[in-house]
């Protein structure tokens, strides 16, 4: 009689616990140093396009501090759709036993969603979308922005609408899904990298929304008055 085999058991950071990912292999990267890399690099950006906005106002209207801030979370967009999620879109399905620094980055996000490490249907062509669509349209609108062009507002409002509608759909499948894929309550996987981390895609991205929209609105008052007096 042949001795019965057991499949191999791979242990794993990732819910549900018995999740089987048998190519997995553990980040030999600690979780300081990929944060440390995300928010380090994010802040420079912060700072080059708050300098440039600053430099570019001497040409073009004055952008404000305010404005100046927008047009540095689009460029932090740029980079994190366009780099960081563009790379998943392309290699999820090697992410689990990759060691690569954006493949250990995506790892670890993966403790509070291990939707990011199974390669989920949703995810991927979420995340493919938000890569090759609103990655690149950030990027226009940090250019459109510094150089004055009239379709600003019309790209914030754009993808402002095309992120937020990303992020809530994000968040009901998890939700439909009895938040299954992440450790319920954890204060760093679960509040901080499911919870803070998309959060902001809301709050910003619905700020920009009503912005855009008052400017928008604004100037079309402006034609309509001008055809009123025209006729």
């Amino acid at each position: 009689m042949g001795l019965e085999t057991k499949p191999l058991i791979v242990p794993h950071p990732y819910w549900p616990r018995d999740l089987k990912l048998p190519h997995y292999i553990p980040n030999d990267r600690p979780m300081w140093q990929i944060l440390a890399f995300l928010f380090s690099v994010s802040g420079t950006l912060l700072i080059l396009t708050w300098l440039a906005s600053g430099w570019r106002s001497r040409t073009t209207p004055a952008l404000g501090t305010w404005r100046s801030l927008a047009v540095s979370w689009f460029a932090v967009c740029g980079f994190i759709h366009g780099v960081i999620e563009g790379w998943f879109s392309l290699y999820h399905m090697e992410i689990p036993g990759d060691q690569s620094f954006l493949s250990q980055l995506w790892k670890e996000y993966a403790k509070g969603d291990s939707r990011y490490i199974i390669g989920d249907n949703f995810t991927v062509c979420m995340e493919t979308i938000t890569a090759f669509t609103w990655g690149p349209l950030s990027l226009w609108t940090v250019l459109a922005f510094l150089s004055g062009q009239s379709h600003r507002f019309v790209l914030q409002l754009v993808v402002s609408v095309g992120q937020l509608y990303g992020v809530i759909l994000y968040f009901f499948t998890e939700y439909r899904d009895s938040f299954s894929h992440s450790e319920m309550w954890h204060p760093v996987y679960f509040w901080f990298y499911f919870v803070f981390m998309n959060v902001l895609w809301i709050v910003i991205p619905s700020v920009l929304i009503l912005d855009a929209w008052k400017h928008l609105s604004a100037c079309q008052r402006i034609v309509d008055t001008t055809k009123l007096k025209k006729r």
